[in-house]
């Protein structure tokens, strides 16, 4: 691969670019998510008539657009675990891109592929590639 003279390849700089990217939108679908759940979640508890379903399926009430009380205090914890997932993806494109630490590097690229994202799986591959670059640093 083409380098310009200081054995950089662009190879990590692209991880973690990809990284920070899918980490941005890991981090405000989770906020999104954990947004709307808590809302719903908020409303079914102080039974606002707006949000207020009496229907039951599998003796499940539902709320908020027919929502599960359950499902609401699930999506607020699946919210903050994308949240966090993103976040650490993005301190670790940062790292890529500053070539500090190949282990923070690899792990915000694998937290940009959790549960599936094809940047995030572009970044690993990219970051593993480029191992040696952090080795030159030193």
């Amino acid at each position: 691969m083409a380098s310009n003279g200081d054995s950089r390849s662009g190879l990590l700089t692209a991880g973690g670019v990809l990284s920070i990217i899918a980490g941005v939108f890991k981090a405000i679908g989770g906020a999104g998510i954990a947004v709307l759940s808590g809302i719903g979640w908020f409303a079914r508890i102080h039974e606002f008539p707006f949000f207020r379903n009496h229907g039951f399926l599998f003796g499940a009430e539902f709320g908020l657009g027919g929502i599960p009380r359950w499902l609401s205090v699930g999506g607020i914890v699946i919210g903050i675990i994308l949240g966090v997932l993103g976040v650490v993806a993005i301190v670790g494109g940062i790292s890529a891109i500053k070539r500090s630490s190949f282990g923070l590097s690899l792990a915000g690229a694998i937290c940009a592929f959790i549960p599936f994202h094809l940047l995030g799986l572009l970044a690993i591959i990219f970051v593993s590639l480029s191992k040696k670059e952090f080795e030159a640093g030193k």
